[in-house]
């Protein structure tokens, strides 16, 4: 594996960093001062600036207008979104646009992929079923009926959906089969019911009811969901390592600037070392997650290797679930009550590693997977 960025890719990390520059953690109320969400809307100067910049249509081909690189540029990107906490669904927009790019049908990608790179139209996906914990594809049915198909059930936590135009939901067919529908948010039958997530966000609850969909706008190639899900998950993984290192360093800086007895805490061996596991932590998720960004776009382009892509994605979820958990418990804990005053910002990246921790489930739950894959696919 090379871990050399290319020139495309590193010029997308320079745009992204040119975009996020202004930006400002706590530009919205805080999340524990706020009984609702922090906001109605996500942050619309920033998401036409991302446009502006052609970011939007980072992973898209450029008979839709876009640059047509990869998940691994994708995963630079947002991981300095995650860094300055910046408020717009750039991961569920890029992630649902690459589905339908590689499974949906031409009038889907001619209706869709070209108003999302540009960013007039935002695509959002249903990832979490009706509790979290069931599989997704499981909490909607979809059944033919005459020339549409009509979906039935609830799908909870969905993110900027109040706002997106398009959500792709993902069902399941009487045959037992996953199928991918996009949806429009103004669809009759749908009924958004208001949640707020850890990090203070505006999320949805989607009750389905007789919702028709058309046969160009539902993907019945089951491996379409599966690609959404794997790109939705290392896209959190990488929202995670963004996040980790935004903090490790205000971490040090605080550590650098703060004093006990005359020296910097820094200097102190006790918090030198927690400093130190917690680098490891984020170098650690750092290549975990590059090795399941490469493995996506590997096992598009047709590689194989001695696991399935979802291995890869497991063991990148294990270390980012755990690890950005780790990193900003030892920052509360270094910058002492100072982290936890609401005027300075480290309590709200607190907030969204927990919110990036739950969307990632329990590493004992990603172990478990990764057991059943090494159990059907020995390595020996």
């Amino acid at each position: 594996m090379d871990f050399t960025f290319t020139e495309e890719q590193r010029a997308a990390v320079e745009a992204a960093r040119a975009v996020f520059a202004d930006v400002a953690p706590d530009g919205v109320p805080s999340p524990a001062l706020t009984p609702g969400a922090v906001a109605d809307d996500f942050d619309r100067p920033l998401w036409a600036k991302l446009a502006a910049s052609d970011l939007l249509g980072l992973v898209l081909a450029e008979e839709h207008g876009g640059a047509g690189l990869d998940t691994i540029a994708l995963c630079l990107v947002l991981r300095e979104a995650a860094r300055v906490l910046a408020r717009v669904p750039l991961l569920e927009h890029c992630a649902t646009a690459m589905a339908v790019q590689a499974h949906g049908s031409p009038e889907l990608a001619a209706a869709l992929l070209p108003g999302a790179g540009r960013g007039t139209l935002v695509l959002t996906a249903a990832a979490n079923g009706r509790s979290g914990h069931d599989p997704a594809e499981l909490a909607v049915t979809a059944r033919l009926d005459g020339e549409a198909w009509v979906l039935e059930g609830t799908q909870t936590a969905v993110p900027w959906a109040h706002t997106a135009d398009w959500i792709a939901v993902p069902a399941h067919t009487g045959e037992g089969e996953s199928v991918l529908a996009l949806v429009p948010r103004t669809a009759e039958g749908l009924a958004l019911a208001e949640q707020v997530s850890t990090s203070g966000e505006r999320f949805a609850e989607l009750a389905l009811d007789g919702v028709r969909v058309e046969r160009s706008h539902l993907i019945d190639n089951p491996e379409a969901w599966e690609r959404l899900r794997q790109l939705l998950t290392t896209g959190t993984c990488a929202l995670a390592l963004g996040l980790g290192e935004g903090v490790l360093r205000m971490t040090s800086q605080y550590t650098s600037k703060r004093e006990q007895f005359g020296f910097p805490v820094a200097t102190f061996q006790a918090v030198a070392v927690q400093a130190a596991d917690r680098y490891i932590d984020l170098r650690a998720m750092e290549v975990t997650l590059w090795q399941a960004a490469w493995r996506l776009d590997a096992a598009t382009g047709g590689a194989g290797g001695p696991l399935p892509s979802a291995g890869d994605v497991a063991v990148a979820k294990i270390w980012a679930s755990e690890g950005v958990r780790r990193v900003v418990q030892t920052a509360q804990h270094l910058h002492g009550g100072f982290g936890a005053d609401t005027d300075y910002p480290l309590h709200r990246y607190h907030a969204w590693a927990k919110q990036l921790e739950l969307q990632l489930g329990p590493a004992a739950a990603h172990e478990e997977a990764l057991g059943d894959l090494l159990a059907a696919h020995p390595l020996a």
